[in-house]
């Protein structure tokens, strides 16, 4: 299934929610292309580079890839290049 994947598919939620378009397969996850890289789900910040989604939460792949995960939960998953979680800088401090 994942071998279908291709530059430029877009990638959605399974709710049908845009997540992000690919730029390439690499390494077992999803790279993003930098315009959907971190936009809403993150608060800005994070779009002069890749994010990464890992090849797990891929459901499905035809015209779309369609991810296991409703949009609004599957950015949560985004990755950074070395791997590990994107931090959520939406929040402030507490108070």
């Amino acid at each position: 299934m994942h071998e279908n994947i291709r530059e430029n598919m877009e990638i959605i939620g399974a709710d049908g929610v845009h997540v992000g378009t690919v730029d390439k397969v690499e390494g077992g996850r999803i790279k993003l292309t930098k315009k959907d890289s971190g936009g809403a789900g993150f608060g800005g910040g994070h779009q002069d580079h890749h994010h990464y989604i890992p090849l797990g939460l891929v459901a499905a792949v035809g015209d779309q890839v369609r991810l296991s995960a409703n949009g609004d939960v599957a950015v949560t998953f985004e990755q950074e290049q070395r791997g590990e979680q994107i931090e959520d800088d939406r929040q402030g401090p507490a108070g």
